[in-house]
C-alpha cells in the first residue's frame, strides 16, 4: 500500500519516537501478533498504536463481527485514516495511558486481549512503565497481551528494560518466533496473566 507507506514515513519523520517504524507491518507479522484473539465468544480486544491498520484488519478478520474492537491511536492523521478504512472499529484518537478510562467511557469491562503495535524500545523508562501500568490495569486476570520488537532493537538498553518489565508485570511471557517476512524482521512476545 504505497499511500500507507508514504503516510507512515511522513509521520515517522515528524516524530520518530512516537511512530517507531518507517513502514506498516506485514500481514505475516499481523498474523503472529494477533494470534491470541479468540475464535469464539464476544471478546473485548484493545489495539494500541494501530497505525494504518495491518493488525486492525487481522483482528477484524478473526473477530468476524463478534465482540468489541477498540483501537487507540495517538497520531491524528493515522486515527482518521483508520476510522475511514474500518468503520466497524471503535477508533479513539487518544493516549494509551488512559486505557481504563477509555473502556469505562464505553461501558466496557476489562480487555480480554491487548494487541500492541507501540514502539516500546523507542520509549523512555517512565513512559514504558506508565503504558504497561495502563495495559495491566485494563486487563482481565486471564487476559493476553501481545507485542513485537524489531530484531535490530534486541541489544538496545530500552528494549532489554522493556523485556524485564514484561517479566515483572506478567506471570507468563513467551517470546515467539522471528517473523522474517517483515521489514525489518521482528519477533513477537506473548504475555498472559497480568500481575
Amino acid at each position: 500500500m504505497p499511500n500507507d507507506t508514504a503516510l507512515f514515513l511522513g509521520q515517522f519523520l515528524r516524530n520518530p519516537a512516537a511512530i517507531g517504524a518507517l513502514a506498516p507491518s506485514s500481514r505475516h507479522l499481523a498474523a503472529a501478533v494477533c494470534a491470541p484473539v479468540p475464535e469464539k465468544g464476544e471478546p473485548i480486544v484493545v489495539e494500541l498504536g494501530p497505525g494504518t491498520g495491518p493488525f486492525t484488519a487481522e483482528i477484524q478478520q478473526r473477530l468476524g463481527g463478534r465482540g468489541h474492537h477498540l483501537a487507540v491511536e495517538l497520531n491524528e492523521p493515522m486515527a482518521r485514516l483508520l476510522a475511514e478504512r474500518f468503520p466497524k472499529v471503535d477508533v479513539a484518537n487518544e493516549d494509551a495511558t488512559r486505557l481504563s478510562k477509555l473502556l469505562a467511557d464505553r461501558g466496557l469491562r476489562m480487555a480480554d486481549v491487548v494487541v500492541s503495535g507501540l514502539p516500546w524500545a523507542a520509549f523512555p523508562d517512565q513512559l514504558q512503565r506508565e503504558l504497561l501500568d495502563a495495559v495491566t490495569g485494563a486487563m482481565n486476570p486471564g487476559a493476553a497481551f501481545t507485542t513485537f520488537s524489531y530484531i535490530h532493537a534486541i541489544p538496545l538498553s530500552s528494549a532489554r528494560r522493556f523485556r524485564a518489565l514484561l517479566a515483572e508485570r506478567f506471570e507468563e511471557v513467551v517470546p515467539g518466533r522471528t517473523v522474517w517476512r517483515n521489514t525489518p524482521p521482528a519477533f513477537v512476545f506473548h504475555a498472559r496473566r497480568p500481575r
